[in-house]
């Protein structure tokens, strides 16, 4: 930003005159003095010239620009409650990341890849990642690749830096899992599978009752194999208490829990679960210093190519993200518009979103970059299929029509 130029200062005001003040005899005026004293042809002494004032504009403007300047440095310094997201860099998942391939499977068959399977990311900065100023807010303002966004709709008021990394290191961890699940399911493959408590919220229905650890056997009578089984019983309860079996350190143990009423109106039993996955061979996604859920596709996908023969692109660049449930579902994700960028800057040609972020896709896409919209890892497996073997694309699916 430019700084402030410097007011220009007004001519300097005159200094004293020469002339000295000569004291006045008592009882003579000044008249009378200089007549007794001028000499014929002598010009008349000159009276002192008082000094000028100084201008009055001066002050002020030597004020207004100090003011200016301690302004524009507060706004330089002071952080404003925004945050910024701008388009990152993309990650093949069939590639490597720092010497290492992002995704490596043992005790499987798997066959060499060619092609691009990004994964995409975006920078994110305010917030618990270091405060922007107002010139950087207004800056991305101006921007068309990044946006800004009040704080609070990205980050709970008062998360630390660290918590931050913590829940996204967690969700990262909980994407790549979800990812191997739905690799193998699409593939039927058979794995394990079991929904285990991984805290109780504030006001926890189920305080007291269920605890860390524990892992869900059956709710009201059925088997819990995935957290739908869950989700569909306190639904047909409609708040009645649920009786639930957990194994608790290798022994079952029964509790009746009366469900309360989440905010989207549904019945819950105020506990964050998570699944415990038995997988029936190795794999181990690597990839330094990126946190977040919203790359379980594209690992899906890449995992699913890494473990069929054939080429799953056909050599072609596809880009894309969206969270991954076990059963399959693509989940929406942030900074999608920022995402979109990033992958056609990293040479993607077809882009692979999330239906639930269509609202977010359209009027963002950038040149050159088709955008097929998905609801599973089957949609985005079928996507790539087709555009591998160079079927019509026109057809698939769009952010713009259904």
């Amino acid at each position: 930003m430019p700084s402030p130029g410097a007011a220009g200062e007004p001519g300097q005001p005159l200094g004293p005159s020469n002339s000295q003040d000569v004291p006045t005899p008592q009882g003579h005026s000044p008249e009378q003095d200089s007549a007794q004293t001028q000499e014929p042809g002598q010009e008349p002494p000159r009276a002192p010239q008082p000094a000028r004032r100084r201008d009055g504009r001066y002050i002020a403007m030597l004020v207004s620009g100090a003011l200016t300047i301690v302004l524009g440095i507060a706004a330089a310094v002071l952080p404003v409650p925004y945050v910024v997201e701008s388009p990152g860099p993309t990650f093949n998942t069939l590639g490597t990341d720092h010497n290492k391939p992002v995704i490596s499977i043992t005790g499987h068959a798997t066959y060499p890849a060619k092609g691009n399977l990004d994964l995409t990311t975006v920078y994110i900065n305010g917030g618990p990642n270091g405060p922007v100023n107002i010139f950087e807010a207004f800056q991305a303002w101006l921007d068309g690749s990044k946006a800004v966004y009040p704080e609070e709709l990205l980050y709970p008021k008062g998360v630390t830096k660290q918590q931050s990394e913590q829940e996204s290191a967690l969700a990262m961890t909980n994407s790549q899992e979800n990812a191997i699940a739905s690799a193998l399911q699409e593939e039927n493959i058979p794995y394990g599978q079991k929904l285990a408590v991984a805290g109780l919220s504030d006001g926890s229905a189920s305080a007291g009752k269920l605890q860390t650890g524990d892992v869900f056997t059956s709710i009201n009578g059925k088997a819990v194999t995935s957290l739908n089984v869950v989700q569909t019983a306190l639904a047909d309860g409609a708040g009645a208490p649920a009786a639930v079996v957990v194994d608790r350190n290798g022994k079952p143990v029964t509790v009746n829990i009366t469900p309360g009423k989440g905010s989207n109106g549904k019945y819950i039993l105020g506990v964050l679960l998570q699944y415990k996955f038995t997988f029936p061979f190795d794999v181990k996604i690597s990839l330094d210093q990126v946190g977040g859920p919203s790359a379980g596709m594209m690992f899906a996908l890449g995992i699913i190519d890494s473990i069929t023969p054939g080429d799953l692109t056909g050599g072609k660049h596809v880009a894309g993200t969206g969270t991954i449930s076990p059963d399959g579902t693509v989940g929406p994700i942030g900074g999608i518009a920022q995402k979109m960028r990033g992958a056609r800057n990293g040479g993607a040609t077809l882009f692979l979103a999330p239906a639930a972020n269509c609202d977010e896709v359209v009027g963002h896409v950038p040149d050159g970059l088709q955008v097929v919209k998905v609801d599973t890892l089957a949609d985005a497996k079928s996507a790539v299929e087709r555009l591998a073997s160079g079927q019509d694309m026109s057809r698939l699916p769009t952010c713009s029509n259904n």
